[in-house]
Parts: structure tokens; sequence; C-alpha cells
């Protein structure tokens, strides 16, 4: 089936400045976002301590909830709305741990009930997180995440240019390099931050252009989506995380079918420029790229609708994902090989001239 006629032929590489300042722009705005939530995006996966979902029988706000807090001492607790418009169950959440979390459920209630009455207020549930644990799942999210990337990067290279030895030694000087900086005590985010430019800095060095342009789009991906949390002001947690990873896996298909058609388009045309094959291979492949996209939307946005508010977070990132993993296998991943191939081509012609 092809939803587009095979002979089109829009000028996709030509727009690629335009789509670079396009993603810059989202990335940017997003750290920016993320700088300025800083820890409060945080949900009860990461930041550790008590969550407690309320569901009120009639509409009230924030704001009258923290009142109805002050007499057990968490009127500075957060408080968000949990569901969708016309619903009044709200979360709040506490850095305060009790273990005798039974104990709290009722204190809440009690003091709830004086505010907004005698049963008009349900304690749904109550969950408990100890900080420890929950600064050990944050690194392990970021590590499971940083990872993924790697063995990406490892797969590509193997695949596509039969570079297994150059992907293995970058691969194993990473995870020592990794493992060393962790036992020296540096922080996990800076960690993960110094590990990807390295491998991305060893992707170039070494010639690992296909790898270089995957791992460029998925970070490029994960970024994105996780700005757009910061903007929305959506709970970060562990449900979140696999919908990165998922996000990973599918851009990364997405951008191994790209790679595929330049593969052979390579093969046999290789007197074009490399700029026009790698257009025409994106042309070849929009069909399928559309049709694959859309589908898949399609039911992601029916689990956002109508999948409840415990799968909303992580419906919306997987929408985000599908989204900008599409743009990126067209608008990111691919100009990465040109530009890779106009510096390296451009050193060979010189070498030659010279000789």
């Amino acid at each position: 089936m092809e939803f587009i006629k095979p002979d089109i032929d829009i000028d996709f590489v030509g727009r690629r400045k335009i789509a670079f300042l396009l993603s810059l722009g989202m990335i940017l705005i997003g750290l920016a976002a993320l700088l300025w939530r800083g820890t409060s995006l945080y949900g009860i996966d990461f930041a550790g301590g008590t969550v407690i979902q309320v569901r009120f029988s009639n509409p009230t706000s924030a704001a009258e909830i923290k009142e109805g807090l002050r007499n057990v001492g968490l009127e500075r607790s957060a408080v968000q709305r949990f569901g969708g418009e016309g619903e009044s169950s709200f979360l709040i959440r506490t850095d305060i741990s009790r273990s005798e979390l039974a104990n709290l459920s009722q204190e809440v209630r009690q003091s709830l009930e004086q505010v907004y009455g005698k049963d008009e207020v349900v304690i749904e549930r109550v969950e408990m997180v100890g900080p420890k644990v929950g600064q050990d799942l944050r690194q392990k999210a970021l590590l499971a995440i940083y990872y993924a990337l790697l063995f990406i990067a490892i797969y590509i290279s193997g695949r596509f240019e039969v570079k297994w030895m150059p992907a293995l030694i970058m691969a194993g000087a990473l995870i020592l390099g990794v493992y060393i900086l962790r036992t020296v005590g540096m922080s996990i985010p800076m960690l993960i931050l110094a590990a990807l430019v390295i491998t991305m800095a060893c992707c170039w060095v070494l010639r690992l252009k296909y790898a270089l342009g995957a791992v460029t789009a998925l970070i490029h991906d994960v970024m994105i989506t996780v700005g757009a949390f910061a903007i929305t002001n959506k709970e970060f947690d562990l449900t979140v995380v696999a919908a990165l990873l998922t996000i990973i896996g599918y851009s990364l298909n997405d951008t191994i079918i790209v790679f595929d058609r330049i593969r052979e388009n390579l093969r046999s045309a290789r007197r074009r420029d490399f700029s026009e094959v790698v257009n025409s291979s994106i042309n070849q492949t929009l069909s399928r790229t559309i049709l694959t996209s859309g589908t898949t939307l399609v039911v992601v946005t029916a689990l956002f609708i109508l999948g409840g508010a415990v799968i909303h977070d992580f419906a919306f990132a997987l929408i985000i994902g599908v989204v900008v993993g599409t743009y990126s296998s067209i608008f990111v991943a691919s100009p990465v090989l040109i530009a890779w191939e106009a510096r390296f081509a451009g050193a060979r012609v010189r070498a030659g001239a010279r000789r």
C-alpha cells in the first residue's frame, strides 16, 4: 500500500538548516523549562516522600486543599489535579516519609473533613518512597537510557558499516570510564552527559557515521520529550522512563528504514551526489514512514484520551515521541550523514589532489 506517489520529490535535505534551527529552539526551550521546574517535576518514584490521592465529592481547588491540610502540618505540600477536566481528584505530595501510612491517611482525611464536611473526602491511595530509594531509582533510570543509546550505537555500526571492532572498543572504553567516574563520586547526571559527549566524539573520530546519526537523533528525541514534560508541568516517574525507552526503540526503527534505503541506493548510484541519494531515499520511504507513524499515533492518541489518568502521562510521552521520532529520522539523522560525508569526503578529495 502506497499512501504517497512513488515519484514524489520533496527537498527535505534543502530544508535541513531550518530543521536544525527548529530542533535547537525546541531543545533550548525544554532545557529552560527543566531548569525552571527543577526537582519539582520528580514523581514519588524519584523524589521520595509520600503521595496521597484524594477524591472530593464536589469541585474544589488546590488552595482550599492546602488550607485543609494546615492542621496536620502539610499546608506546604504540592497539590496537583489528577485526571481529566471535571474530575475532583487530586494528588498531594510531601517530602515527609512516614512508616505509619494508615495513620497518615486517617489524619489527612479528618483534617480535610473539617473543611469539606464528613463523607465528602475519600482517600484513594497512599504511597511512600524513601529518599535513598528515590535517588537510587533516579540513577538507574538515567543509566538505563544511556546504556540503551550506547548499545544502539554498537548495533548500528555493526549492521551498516561492518565496524564491530571499533564499536566494541568504544563501548568497552565508555563502560570502563563510567565505572571509574562513578567510583570517584561524580554525580549521575553529569556522568551521563559526559559519557554521551564522549560517545558522539568517538563516533566522529572512528568514522561511525550511521551510529553518529542514529544516536544524535535519539538524544534529540529524548531531550524534546523530557522538555515537553517540563513545559506542561507533568510528573516524571518510572512510567515515563519506560515511555522514553519505548520511544528510543520506535525512533530507531524508523531511522533504520531510511538508512537501509540510503545504503541500497548508494550501491546502485555511486556517481550521484550523496545529498541527492539521501533525499531520494527519504522520499522513497516517506509513504511507509507516514503510514507506520500515523497508525501508531492513532492507537497512542486513543490511549491518551480513553486510557484514564493512570496511563495518561505514558500515552502523552509516546505521542510526543512518535511525532518527534518521525521528524528526527528525516531532518536529524539523515542530515547528520550529509554533514559527516561533506567533512570526510572533502578531506579525501584534498588528499587525492595532493598526491
